[in-house]
């Protein structure tokens, strides 16, 4: 757990779900009591430049076979359908942490997203409409997607705390990434070469 508090940045324990230091995250409400395409959201995505979200062409790129949302609103995806090179944030709107690491992650995707795509979901969160605001308000365009009833918890994208990135390389290999927050392009870059073992 010390090594765990050191790295992680919130748990379970605060009005997002997002809360101490270092606390794993606690129990997921049902995914059908929180709403993550609200009339305000969806006016708020609609007004950003954040990306819609589409279904990639695989039929077993190596992600869990769940049906994500679309945070904000628009298509929801099947997870599996998407292939490799891919980095996966996992991420909460009150965490500290994660509104940290979002310019570093966005200038990545920037830069090399065209090579190893983007996606945040937003995991086990009952007030979505915050972490949207919160990414938006920090320039993320990648899509976004939501998890609130902790759908993934358990599999290969398992968040025992936020923010918690993970990688899909080209043969459909799911590796961690990293705990707790990046602080910038080059960190993430780097991390995603010696995860994929590939040059960018």
């Amino acid at each position: 757990m010390a090594v765990l508090a050191g790295l992680t940045g919130c748990g379970a324990d605060s009005p997002a779900g997002g809360g101490q230091s270092g606390a794993p995250l606690g129990d997921a409400t049902s995914s059908s009591d929180v709403d993550v395409a609200t009339a305000k959201m969806v006016a708020a995505k609609k007004a950003s430049k954040v990306e819609d979200c589409r279904a990639g062409s695989a039929s077993d790129g190596g992600l869990p076979s769940i049906e994500l949302p679309c945070l904000g609103g628009g298509e929801s995806v099947a997870l599996a359908s998407f292939e490799g090179p891919m980095v996966i944030n996992l991420f909460q709107g009150f965490c500290a942490p994660c509104k940290e690491e979002m310019p570093a992650l966005q200038n990545f995707h920037e830069t090399y997203g065209d090579e190893v795509p983007v996606i945040g979901i937003d995991v086990m969160d009952t007030v979505p409409g915050v972490a949207l605001e919160e990414a938006i308000s920090r320039g993320v365009t990648f899509p976004m997607y939501a998890d609130p009833g902790g759908e993934l918890q358990g599999g290969s994208l398992t968040a025992r705390a936020v923010p918690t990135t993970y990688v899909l390389s080209s043969s459909g290999e799911v590796k961690l990434l990293q705990m707790g927050g990046m602080t910038s392009e080059d960190q993430v870059k780097e991390l995603v070469e010696q995860k994929l073992g590939i040059t960018l």
